[in-house]
């Protein structure tokens, strides 16, 4: 295991406790040079991993709220490289919790595999999560994390078959991202989920991550037992429009984390 997963692994232990609250944060938005802001606002509210979007043109896991972040970033300049400086930046003003940089296989492949997980772990990134990246085409974005020592967060969902559950669950070496029903991010009920974590808990020793519809601090408190962590995106993103976008995402997420 690298020490990204060890990390990983510590900020969202497999305790059976409350889970720690995840935030999502769209790299550029509101706007490109206050993205290192929202993720120390985040890490202040109480976020134990921290995911960063970097916006795509054709985001497929995504639902309207970041959808809509997205295309606002990108028409404001943001790029790969700027989302990783922002989080070089953060790190340069002592951001401590994991950061995950969730994307799709397009920027990456731009960029180029080798070439962008270098450039995120030196950015101080410890995570990747590719959401539409086939689990049985991995090898290569595999290796290359792997040598620049970044650990792998895979994503199932409820219709996920078993065979591919085993594959995801033996391919995740940072956190497996369970989707609590089929659809996009932003609404539903999270606890539909539950089965879903309970197969994936029989099959994997990393930690499981619930996403897609948590929004409230009740619903977070109601995955105690089921999910170690829960990923929060719309409501984050939300909060993030505010006058004071960094004062907000602190408040949401010190909310969620009951604080």
């Amino acid at each position: 295991m690298s020490a990204a997963g060890d990390a990983i692994l510590a900020a969202l232990p497999r305790s059976g406790e409350e889970p720690r609250v995840c935030p999502y944060l769209m790299a550029g938005f509101p706007d490109p040079e206050g993205t290192a802001d929202l993720l120390l606002a985040a890490e202040a509210g109480g976020g134990a991993v921290l995911e960063v979007g970097i916006p795509h043109s054709d985001p497929l896991a995504d639902g309207p709220t970041i959808q809509a972040a997205g295309r606002l970033a990108l028409a404001r300049g943001m790029t790969t490289r700027i989302a990783l400086a922002q989080v070089a930046k953060a790190r340069t003003r002592g951001l401590r919790v994991p950061v995950v940089c969730m994307t799709y296989l397009n920027p990456v492949a731009q960029f180029g595999l080798e070439d962008f997980c270098q450039a995120a772990a030196a950015a101080g990134v410890d995570a990747l999560l590719v959401p539409d990246l086939p689990l049985e085409e991995m090898e290569e974005l595999e290796g290359a994390a792997s040598r620049a020592g970044l650990a792998l967060c895979t994503m199932v969902a409820p219709t996920t078959p078993d065979r591919r559950l085993t594959l995801a669950a033996t391919r995740a070496t940072g956190f497996v991202y369970c989707v609590s029903r089929t659809g996009v991010t932003g609404t539903g009920d999270p606890t539909e989920g539950a089965s879903l974590l309970e197969r994936v808990r029989a099959l994997s020793d990393r930690p499981l991550v619930l996403g897609f519809g948590v929004r409230r601090r009740s619903q977070v408190v109601s995955l105690t037992g089921l999910a170690d962590g829960v990923a929060v995106g719309s409501r984050i993103v939300e909060a993030a429009r505010g006058d004071d976008p960094a004062a907000s995402v602190r408040e949401v997420v010190a909310e969620l984390c009951g604080r």
